[in-house]
């Protein structure tokens, strides 16, 4: 699916939903230094707002050329995208994801372009660097960026550009992305992966560029950050019985974590204390880490990261869980595929 493909023009889609506190920055800090060679269009997809943001992009496009508003009456960003793609990605070879969430180096759209052009991967992902304002932010970005938070995965800090199996989605060939199918809108978590499996199905590459990196704002309470790890889980449970053999072995840890967490401490209680060893452990491991990323950083906000972390591994669990009891999921078929846009009947 690569090799020997040029581009002229690119269509960067930023899904929103109520993010009046960065569209603003996003979009300034994306149209920083783009190539001068190709054009550029810049779409907000957004899914009803109700905090100004519509109206900051309103705004803003009035006095730029390049900038689009679309609707997206079925809100999830797998639908943003998939729906921009479809009426403004006719004439562009390139499709740029991007996360009203976070904040962008000034060429950073120029960058991918000119990664996407030497590697001739189908698809470029980027490390995402997690920072934060208040101190639940602080400590679940300084947790997130070490394998505590993460288990190791090379698309959250990662310092090591090569081909993967998934990353943070950057950038895209759009044919690539239309051939294996664009996003499954039935999706509202963990889209990206699901689509990489049916990418790497389907013989497409994945590169993964460290030298490109985005800076990503965590949810600011831990009730927020419950609900976002809840449906992670939740959405990951999904894409391993539409795509099995997918999930990976520090993926499968969580689940298995709480599993043994929960009977420990049952057992400690009802048979003898020595068998809560491991709740102990890991709490315990938590409250260092903790200790540790306060006195890295010289600051209090650190010692957040034991209850951010336990939150993050809880959440998911249970949401993987949940999603493997409630929600029903068929296997991909490669033989099934259509192209996006495509119909059935067609």
């Amino acid at each position: 699916m690569s090799g020997g493909r040029t581009a002229s023009a690119l269509l960067v889609v930023i899904p929103t939903l109520n993010e009046a506190a960065h569209i603003r920055d996003v979009l300034e800090r994306l149209g920083q230094d783009l190539p001068a060679d190709k054009n550029v269009t810049f779409v907000v997809a957004d899914g009803g707002s109700t905090d100004g943001t519509v109206a900051i992009v309103q705004e803003m496009a009035a006095g730029r050329t390049d900038l689009r508003l679309l609707p997206n009456p079925k809100r999830l960003q797998s639908a943003a995208v998939n729906l921009a793609v479809e009426r403004f990605g006719a004439d562009a070879q390139i499709l740029v994801r991007c996360d009203a969430h976070g904040a962008y180096p000034a060429g950073f759209v120029r960058r991918l372009a000119e990664t996407m052009a030497r590697e001739g991967s189908d698809s470029v992902v980027v490390p995402m660097d997690s920072v934060g304002a208040n101190c639940v932010q602080k400590a679940t970005a300084w947790v997130s960026n070490t394998p505590v938070g993460t288990g190791g995965s090379a698309h959250r800090a990662g310092r090591t550009s090569a081909y993967v199996d998934h990353g943070h989605h950057a950038a895209f060939w759009l044919d690539s992305f239309r051939k294996a199918g664009g996003y499954d809108e039935t999706f509202s978590h963990n889209e990206d992966a699901e689509f990489d499996c049916r990418l790497r199905a389907q013989g497409g590459s994945i590169f993964l560029d460290a030298d490109i990196r985005q800076e990503y704002f965590p949810r600011a309470t831990l009730a927020g950050m419950w609900k976002q790890y809840f449906n992670y889980g939740r959405g990951r449970s999904r894409t391993i019985r539409k795509h099995p053999g997918s999930m990976r072995l520090r993926q499968m840890a969580v689940p298995a974590h709480l599993v043994v967490f929960v009977l420990s401490i049952v057992a400690g209680l009802t048979i003898h204390p020595i068998l809560a060893a491991w709740p102990v452990l890991y709490l315990a491991i938590l409250a260092a880490t903790g200790v540790a990323l306060a006195v890295k950083h010289r600051s209090v906000c650190g010692l957040f990261a034991a209850p951010a972390a336990f939150v993050m591994h809880t959440a998911w669990a249970l949401g993987f869980f949940s999603g493997m009891a409630f929600v029903r999921e068929a296997p991909w078929r490669p033989e099934t595929q259509l192209p996006a846009g495509a119909s059935a009947g067609a």
